[in-house]
């Protein structure tokens, strides 16, 4: 009995150290959203943010600092920001951070590896646009623009960057009094935020060809469940999910998560299974069968090919 409760109390401990919301924002509305022809004229990494695109940080920051005060077990919440060297998500940040007091935020990280996909030096207008044309013909993750990257090599550093914040977290470099909500804000990029999601929740390529982009300033909030896992689930709608792109099947894993614990994860994801192993091979029988199949049209393909 002592040791049950000894492990359910460092259980406790444990979900206590880790943060309460991981939430992920896309940049304010850039000049190049505005008018892509400014990516001809002006590097990527220096695209400034529009006046609409500061007011939508400025909406942004208010709208986290309520999420993050009303939804927490502790008045006494903190947050850490992670934001992309881009001057459009670095002046996002500056604008979201007038909703927030010094004492709110415990730090903040400018971080390389969440920058926006590498498209190329100057971006010619037309054939930016012949060459967006064929990604989408030959697939938007593997494709890797001219002197640029794909959305798998996004994936690799963000990947990193991933492996970095749990490192921050389980060695608490960020420092953080267990007694305090601690909430990671990640101001990034549409494609970024999305290869995020699809690393964290183990997506496959097909599941992330169908997601569509966060709209400037959207937010995506994953939030700490009661078992250890973290959830879009809790914070959003099936609705919300939907509009995103998320199957039927991922929602669902989305509203199993709230209540997971990070123990049950490799007994979960059948519908991930299915999709690579046959599921009506239900026992070893139906496979010796199917093996036996399998033999007789190999030989009939010898003989065919031998004549």
């Amino acid at each position: 009995m002592k040791n049950v409760e000894a492990k359910q109390k460092e259980k406790i401990q444990n979900l206590k150290m880790l943060p309460k919301h991981i939430i992920l924002v896309r940049h304010g509305e850039s000049e190049g959203n505005k008018d892509t022809s400014a990516y001809s004229t002006i590097p990527d990494h220096k695209i400034s943010l529009t006046e609409h695109g500061r007011a939508q940080a400025r909406l942004a920051g208010s709208r986290l600092r309520d999420l993050i005060s009303s939804h927490g077990s502790s008045q006494d919440w903190r947050v850490y920001f992670y934001v992309s060297p881009y001057e459009r998500t670095r002046s996002t940040l500056r604008e979201i951070g007038k909703s927030f007091s010094k004492k709110r935020v415990i730090g903040v990280r400018e971080e390389c590896r969440i920058r926006e996909q590498d498209f190329g030096n100057f971006q010619v207008e037309e054939r930016m646009k012949a060459t967006k044309e064929t990604r989408e013909k030959f697939g938007r993750f593997f494709y890797r623009f001219p002197e640029g990257e794909s959305a798998a090599d996004v994936f690799d550093r963000v990947s990193s960057f991933l492996e970095s914040l749990w490192r921050d977290i389980d060695l608490n470099r960020l420092n953080n009094d267990p007694s305090q909500d601690l909430n990671l804000i990640i101001i990034s990029h549409g494609l970024a935020s999305r290869v995020f999601l699809m690393k964290w929740f183990k997506w496959t390529v097909e599941q992330f060809e169908r997601l569509y982009n966060p709209g400037n300033c959207e937010i995506r909030v994953m939030e700490l469940g009661c078992g250890g896992e973290y959830s879009l689930a809790i914070h959003h709608t099936d609705e919300e999910l939907q509009e995103w792109g998320l199957s039927p099947e991922m929602i669902e894993d989305q509203k199993w998560r709230i209540n997971a614990n990070k123990t049950d994860l490799n007994d979960h994801c059948k519908w991930y299974l299915n999709s690579f192993f046959d599921n009506e091979l239900d026992s070893d029988e139906d496979v010796k069968e199917e093996d036996i199949d399998s033999d007789d049209d190999s030989k009939d393909i010898f003989l065919d090919t031998d004549s």
